[in-house]
């Protein structure tokens, strides 16, 4: 990969796994300095780590729950430290609670709200509060194409992704022009939390019906965030990148 991020300083949310890990290294491959966080599973930390080091020998992870403001806040405070500041932010960290409506309780709900919403407006306040000292940066929410097409069993999942896509065009009006901020919204990926091996035999068939005929892979969504983090990319801000082979047209 071309270096366009040498020297770009990057905090991912949500980064032991999945697309934050995708997405970590990609950016690091790219050039950029990454420090990402992690929440409850240091063995998948260590493995992302070792994997962004052999891009990015300083890469750093920092153990938070980006749900409680303190350790969100404190989080992007040890990034801009660790990095010697911060150009990019990607809000990536989510949990999913599949439950029909009525069996979902009030705790469940408040779960998901709290780590998939709560937790991108306190890391993007934050790191926003910085950039805007610095002059500059740029903000990547990790959204969902269930956000516009909602599914059954996810009531509270759906709302957190619809919101951010709203909170995504909020602040792009509200720092333009110095700070851009735009969103990805995967479709069907293969993750542990979205993968093939936790759907249903209904789901699976669902996901095959998408015009590309398959789910994606991390590293597809992790290209169009490396792409957003880039110089090509200056002119672009409010918007909702669809990866999702199809799913949503817009």
């Amino acid at each position: 990969m071309n270096k366009t991020l040498t020297g770009v300083r990057v905090l991912v949310t949500g980064g032991s796994r999945g697309i934050g890990r995708a997405t970590a290294v990609s950016l690091a491959s790219a050039g950029a300095k990454v420090a990402f966080g992690h929440h409850g599973d240091d063995a998948a930390a260590a493995a992302t780590l070792a994997t962004v080091q052999k891009h990015d020998a300083s890469a750093f992870s920092i153990e938070a729950d980006v749900s409680v403001e303190t350790e969100a806040v404190d989080m992007v405070h040890r990034s801009i430290e660790g990095l010697g500041g911060l150009d990019v932010v990607v809000n990536n960290a989510g949990i999913l609670n599949e439950a029909g409506l009525l069996d979902t309780t009030v705790d469940a709900f408040d779960t998901v709200i709290a780590v998939n919403l709560r937790g991108t407006f306190l890391v993007g306040r934050e790191a926003i509060r910085h950039m805007v000292q610095q002059g500059g940066g740029r903000v990547i929410n990790i959204a969902s194409d269930l956000g516009y097409l909602g599914r059954e069993r996810n009531t509270a999942y759906c709302a957190s992704k619809a919101g951010i896509g709203a909170m995504t065009r909020t602040w792009a009006l509200e720092f333009a022009p110095r700070i851009l901020v735009n969103a990805v919204a995967p479709g069907p990926v293969d993750t542990n939390m979205l993968g093939a091996e936790v759907m249903s035999e209904a789901q699976r068939q669902k996901e095959s019906d998408i015009p590309l005929g398959r789910i994606g892979h991390p590293e597809e969504i992790a290209n169009m965030v490396t792409f957003l983090a880039g110089p090509q990319a200056s002119f672009i801000t409010g918007q909702t990148y669809g990866v999702n082979g199809g799913s949503v047209m817009t």
